[in-house]
């Protein structure tokens, strides 16, 4: 994969190329990357290991168990591709992705993902190249790609004419600070359960109204740290 002119440029730094374009080449996602919306470059980081054994990690310093990504190689493979967009290592201890900052990558001209393996890469790399640890989740997986698919996708979804209905992203979850609001469609009754009958009055003030009480209602059950801080006062 190659990285185009135009659009959202990812570049992703991975041990493990052939685990993209993935997801993101199917449904919408695909359909923009084929249509130049966005363009996904692929980096072997093994690449840029100079020894004859091509080796990219080495045993962690002070001792313990597994395996550190190496700081030599993982720069030379940074430093290949830096543009100044910017640069994000997939880390279970970043901070947690937001609608927001995707909303402000999603604006910029593209970014460099890092994928780490093993226990990780070693902090000098991270500190050096000014690397932004982004988290998806308080869970760990087995390397950073999966993360970076969730990353990208949540990025690409946002791009202009990627969607079709504009719509559609103003009114999810995260945007407004809530949950986003039930979902139904027909057939108006099933199983014994009907569509709520404000959704079929035709008073769309009334809808409005219904929505926006069940996005309170499930932000305060579900995510009670989320309704604190959406109904917190604004900070003066």
């Amino acid at each position: 994969m190659t990285l185009g002119d135009s659009g959202f440029r990812a570049t992703v730094l991975t041990l493990y190329p052939e685990m993209f374009p993935g997801p993101l080449g199917v449904s919408l996602a695909g359909k923009a990357l084929r249509d130049g919306a966005w363009s996904l470059e692929t980096v072997q980081i093994r690449d840029f290991a100079t020894d004859k054994h091509r080796m990219v990690d080495d045993t962690p310093a002070g001792g313990g168990a597994g395996m550190v990504m190496k700081p030599d190689v993982l720069a030379r493979a940074v430093d290949h591709v830096a543009d100044g967009r910017p640069k994000l290592y997939m880390s279970p201890r970043g901070k947690p992705l937001s609608q927001a900052r995707v909303r402000e990558l999603a604006a910029g001209p593209g970014a460099i993902l890092l994928c780490g393996r093993f226990e990780g890469v070693d902090e000098r790399l991270i500190e050096a190249r000014d690397f932004e640890e982004v988290s998806i989740g308080d869970y760990i997986l087995s390397g950073g790609e999966t993360a970076a698919i969730v990353v990208l996708d949540a990025i690409v979804r946002l791009l202009p004419g990627v969607m079709g209905n504009a719509m559609s992203g103003e009114t999810e979850s995260f945007e407004t600070g809530l949950l986003e609001h039930p979902h139904y469609t027909r057939p108006q009754e099933w199983e014994g359960r009907r569509i709520p009958d404000v959704l079929l009055s035709g008073n769309h003030g009334a809808i409005d109204q219904w929505r926006r009480a069940e996005a309170e209602r499930l932000t305060r059950e579900r995510r009670p740290d989320l309704w604190a801080t959406h109904k917190a006062p604004p900070r003066k």
